[in-house]
């Protein structure tokens, strides 16, 4: 890595795929914990695994990338840390082979020290807000249990959190590239909710059915509206400028059915069907 700020990028997999090729990435295990493969494969590819040392790996069906970000959080040492999936990056060029065109570290290295945050380009829901489409697709108890948690740990953030799930549009995917600064506070804020959250929801206190393994991915899908909630508030009490912020398109590595994708969101909008 060229001489400067130093940035690693977890990219989240729970199978062996292929990885960028750049120095700053970190190919990374997750929900390793338990799984009969954790030794196998994935470290003679060279992936690291988010059960070791200090680990949430146990809850990756629900958490999803957040066991990366957890694992990433105790155990990375760089001036910027990130997240990343194996099938969806960052992307600096469009180019017909899609991993020729993923972010490399050459492409963030004038911009370190001044963007002090990297966001993907925002998500956009038009004809819906993001409450709304938590509504339509998951569980709203869910989400209003996490704003009450918010309310009474961290009730200067209850503003922000209104006007993000307002909003038609987000930073989605729980990707990022922060100051390693930024991510201590962020991740010290988001899993003690989601823990509280995870607490109360085991003791029955969050009324909702019996969850299929898709939607029992909740905490993570939250944490996507969180993160925007967090990003808001660092701007209202100082913590951001709107200049440190910078954001980049992402990338899907393999073809997307748009169609499906779509027929879905419509679906679980006009006619209460959940994803």
């Amino acid at each position: 890595m060229e001489q400067g700020k130093t940035v690693k990028i977890i990219v989240a997999a729970h199978k062996v795929f292929r990885m960028p090729e750049d120095e700053m990435y970190v190919p990374l295990y997750v929900g390793a914990e338990g799984r009969q493969d954790n030794d196998g494969e994935p470290l003679k590819k060279g992936f690291s695994l988010d059960n070791s040392g200090d680990n949430i790996s146990i809850r990756n069906p629900g958490y999803c990338e957040l066991t990366g970000l957890y694992w990433a959080w105790k155990h990375l040492d760089a001036d910027y840390i990130g997240l990343a999936h194996y099938r969806r990056h960052f992307s600096a060029r469009r180019t017909r082979d899609p991993f020729d065109g993923v972010l490399r570290y050459s492409d963030l290295l004038p911009k370190l020290g001044r963007i002090r945050v990297f966001v993907p380009r925002k998500r956009r829901y038009f004809i819906e807000s993001l409450y709304d489409h938590y509504r339509h697709t998951h569980y709203i108890s869910q989400l209003d249990e996490t704003r009450a948690i918010i309310g009474e740990r961290y009730p200067a953030y209850l503003p922000a959190f209104d006007k993000v799930v307002r909003r038609t549009w987000g930073h989605m995917f729980n990707m990022m590239i922060m100051e390693r600064g930024l991510v201590d506070r962020y991740c010290a804020w988001l899993f003690d909710v989601l823990f509280e959250l995870e607490r109360r929801v085991s003791e029955g206190k969050v009324k909702m059915p019996e969850l299929s393994p898709f939607q029992a991915r909740f905490y993570g899908r939250i944490s996507e509206i969180l993160f925007n909630v967090w990003l808001e508030h660092c701007l209202a009490d100082g913590t951001l400028d709107r200049k440190e912020i910078c954001e980049i398109p992402c990338r899907f590595m393999e073809r997307e059915n748009w169609g499906r994708k779509v027929f879905a969101f419509l679906k679980a909008k006009y006619f209460g069907v959940r994803y």
